[in-house]
């Protein structure tokens, strides 16, 4: 007897619908196969060991005979534990232990314990979208998973814990309804919950050069590098920055949960990422762990900080090869990796925070402390960072050491609070400006449509970047006494039209280009000095 269940596999950030289909053989024999076709990989493979269990632990008393499972389309790869569900409920159905025998309105998905009880699986969440895009109607799923598929609307969720409680649910459907009710949450109101940051830039003495440094950067999208001795604050700055950007909208909450979900580093308990990601890879990661990798590709940390922010601490210790794959993403706002079998792009719209020291010791040009290191040694040092991808960072900040006044000072500081009201208020200038900016339907980038200064191309930097003729002769000058490349010249640009936001001023004037080049400072003549 052949029967079909449907279920999913998760490819990139989407899902696409899975036929399993059961060949249940009527003639008892003393011999049990079962064998499961269609590009399945080891995990699913092995699921007929599981399923077995499970099915003959929750009471079921299945005779030996032959099983075939097909999982189709049979040309498409499968991989993972999310099949053993569907494959116990199509042999359920072809041995006739359900009411119900057409299951096309219900998708189904979990991995199995060996005593019938369900486990979560990731990716639940592109799942739920691609059952809502094919029309089907019911999700039954893991309990832990419920939340994270609840937040699609159009979808009915059933969350169930055993193999059992999937038999009765479909029963009550193959008799006239399912009593129970579907789990329901509300998702603008769990975006919409009060966001606590447990780190505030109040609690930062000192550094006001490099906060204001960086409510630029938060206001206009940039990439900032931070420099500076050790203990002087890099890493407490940058952890803070999520603090004064703006709210996810519900469309980035979704985007960014879909990452999370086929990572597999959802909070289950949460459902839907409600604040910016804020990821601080360490400085041992492969340039796979950083973009994404495997034989069907899964998201790196770039895309896993896609809408917050990738922190980068000690930026000269990451390998050279991991930091120029880098260059790609942070310049396109997405990530394409190809397989053999096949080529998946992952968003990657995230802005870059690094830190580093000045030199090996890290007390280059440090008034309290001397620097042992030797002129080559600190060019060695430096030259781990390569000049295309220094370009690619719009701004570049020193940290000095906080005096001790500054530190045990009793002077009230700005919250996050107080700074990300005027991030908001420059947001909502470049949201106007740029409502009427067609999108860039070339890019594959989930995130087309330009939001930030930070964005602009080359087009637009001179659309909505004029200078006064005061201000192009400063920038003239520092161009030709920096040897800034004309990568730099466009980050300047597009920095000084933050500011500019930052003051409400519609044009960009001298003190805008003067403070933005400040920004450009750090690139040679730092080191040089």
């Amino acid at each position: 007897m052949l029967f079909t269940a449907r279920s999913a596999a998760v490819y990139g950030i989407d899902a696409s619908i899975i036929d399993v289909e059961v060949d249940f053989s009527r003639f008892v024999s003393d011999k049990d196969t079962f064998s499961t076709v269609g590009l399945p990989d080891a995990a699913v493979r092995e699921s007929r060991d599981r399923v077995r269990a499970a099915i003959r632990n929750s009471g079921f008393d299945l005779p030996s005979t032959k099983i075939t499972i097909n999982l189709a389309p049979a040309d498409i790869r499968k991989e993972g534990s999310g099949f053993d569900l569907p494959m116990a409920v199509g042999i359920l159905g072809a041995y006739g232990a359900l009411e119900l025998q057409d299951l096309k309105d219900f998708l189904l998905i979990g991995e199995l314990g060996l005593d019938g009880t369900l486990r979560p699986v990731p990716g639940m969440l592109p799942v739920a979208v691609a059952a809502r895009q094919r029309g089907i109607k019911n999700l039954v799923i893991p309990k832990a998973n419920a939340r994270e598929a609840a937040v699609v609307e159009g979808v009915s969720v059933y969350p169930v814990t055993t193999l059992l409680e999937v038999r009765d649910l479909l029963n009550q459907a193959g008799n006239g309804g399912i009593h129970v009710p579907a789990f329901h949450v509300e998702p603008t109101e769990v975006l919409n919950e009060l966001q606590h940051f447990a780190l505030d830039f109040a609690d930062v003495r000192g550094q006001l050069t490099a906060k204001r440094a960086l409510e630029v950067a938060a206001a206009g999208g940039h990439n900032i590098l931070m420099i500076g001795p050790p203990g002087s604050g890099k890493t407490m700055l940058a952890r803070r920055l999520p603090s004064i950007l703006a709210p996810l909208t519900f469309d980035e909450a979704l985007e960014t949960t879909k990452i999370h979900s086929v990572a597999g580093v959802l909070d289950a308990e949460a459902g839907l990422v409600t604040q910016r990601p804020f990821r601080a890879p360490h400085h041992t990661i492969s340039d796979a762990g950083l973009i994404g990798g495997g034989v069907i590709p899964r998201p790196g940390e770039v895309s896993l900080a896609h809408n917050g922010v990738l922190f980068l601490d000690e930026l000269p210790e990451f390998p050279r090869n991991v930091l120029e794959v880098m260059r790609q993403p942070l310049e396109d706002r997405h990530v394409t990796i190809a397989r053999a079998s096949m080529s998946l792009t992952f968003p990657a719209a995230f802005m870059l925070a690094a830190a580093m020291n000045p030199c090996p010791c890290g007390y280059f040009n440090d008034k309290s402390r001397e620097c042992h290191c030797t002129p080559p040694l600190i060019q060695r040092y430096v030259a781990k960072i390569s000049g295309p991808l220094l370009d690619r960072i719009d701004i570049h900040i020193e940290v000095p050491a906080v005096q001790y006044k500054e530190l045990r000072g009793a002077a009230a500081t700005e919250t996050s609070a107080t700074i990300r009201g005027r991030v908001l208020a420059a947001r909502e200038r470049q949201r106007q400006r740029f409502a009427a900016v067609p999108a860039n339907t070339s890019a594959k980038s989930v995130q087309e449509k330009i939001f930030s200064n930070a964005q602009m191309s080359t087009r637009q930097i001179r659309s909505f970047c004029e200078l006064s003729p005061d201000a192009e002769k400063l920038l003239e000058r520092a161009m030709l006494q920096q040897g800034l490349t004309a990568r730099a010249h466009d980050r300047i640009l597009k920095v000084a039209r933050t500011i500019a936001d930052l003051a409400a001023e519609p044009s960009i004037t001298v003190p805008h280009i003067a403070e933005a080049i400040q920004y450009r400072t750090l690139d040679r003549s730092y080191w040089a000095s």
